[in-house]
This record gives structure tokens, C-alpha cells and sequence, in this order.
């Protein structure tokens, strides 16, 4: 339940109350995305049950910009990128968020922690065998013939 408390809080409520006109969704991939093989070289590409469907569906959505959180090697991130983008997938950046930057008289210093507003981390608790369904359904009962 937490990542769809996060969403209904940290994106539907909190765009509503400050004005936002875009929120920041990141994306760790192994044990998030896609389940890991833990194999150097063979870069895992099974998707979790309702990722792909429900990431395709965030790629849609104009208000929500898609970050990859992730600790891969260039190489594997270029990979995954192009799984993805074969996929109808598409991140805008990675392990950054240029549209967010540091204000040295605001709140936050995002030069190594890129801002967010939702996480996708199986180490931060999202379960990837069950939680993608109920983003899926959430998304799609908030955005009902919006997409």
C-alpha cells in the first residue's frame, strides 16, 4: 500500500495544493522492473508482472516526467534504454532531473540527490509482483479518458 499512498499524496494531492503542472516519477530497474538474473553481461529483460503495461502507460502521460534511478554500468543503462524504447518506454533522464535544479536560497540541493516526488524501489518496499497492478489501476481510474 505504500506506493499508492505515495501517488495519491505525494502527486494527486500535493499537485493539486502547490500548482504543479508536472511531477517526477523515478524508476530503479533490478528488483523493481525487471527481475534480476544477478549475471554480469546478460542483462535481465523479464519484465514483473504489470510493469511493462503499466510503465507504457506512464510514458503517456504529459504531466508525469520518468526518471531511471539506477546503479547499472553505462554500457547496461544504454541497453536497458533501448529495451525500453522497444517496449513504448520512455525515460527522460537518467539518475538526474535537470528540470529541477538547486536553488542555493531554497529549499533542497538536488546536485547528487535528483529531486523526486515517486519512488519505485524494491529497497525502499515497492513490491514488484504486486504493486505495478495497483499503480496500474490507480493511473487509470485518475486519468480516465485523459490519456
Amino acid at each position: 500500500m505504500g506506493i499508492v499512498k505515495s501517488i495519491l499524496t505525494n502527486h494527486f494531492e500535493y499537485k493539486i495544493v502547490r500548482h504543479w503542472d508536472k511531477v517526477y516519477y523515478a524508476f530503479d530497474i533490478h528488483g523493481t522492473i525487471l527481475k534480476p538474473n544477478y549475471q554480469y553481461g546478460n542483462t535481465p529483460k523479464d519484465f514483473y508482472p504489470m510493469a511493462l503495461e503499466t510503465l507504457q502507460l506512464i510514458s503517456k502521460l504529459p504531466d508525469i516526467c520518468m526518471i531511471l534511478y539506477t546503479c547499472s554500468h553505462p554500457h547496461e543503462i544504454d541497453e536497458y534504454l533501448e529495451l525500453f524504447k522497444e517496449n513504448d518506454i520512455h525515460f527522460q533522464y537518467v539518475n538526474e532531473n535537470p528540470e529541477d535544479p538547486t536553488d542555493t536560497n531554497g529549499y533542497g540541493n538536488y546536485d547528487k540527490k535528483p529531486y523526486m516526488n515517486v519512488l519505485f524501489e524494491d529497497k525502499a518496499g515497492f513490491d514488484p509482483e504486486n504493486d505495478w497492478a495497483e499503480v496500474y489501476a490507480l493511473l487509470l481510474a485518475n486519468y480516465n479518458g485523459k490519456i
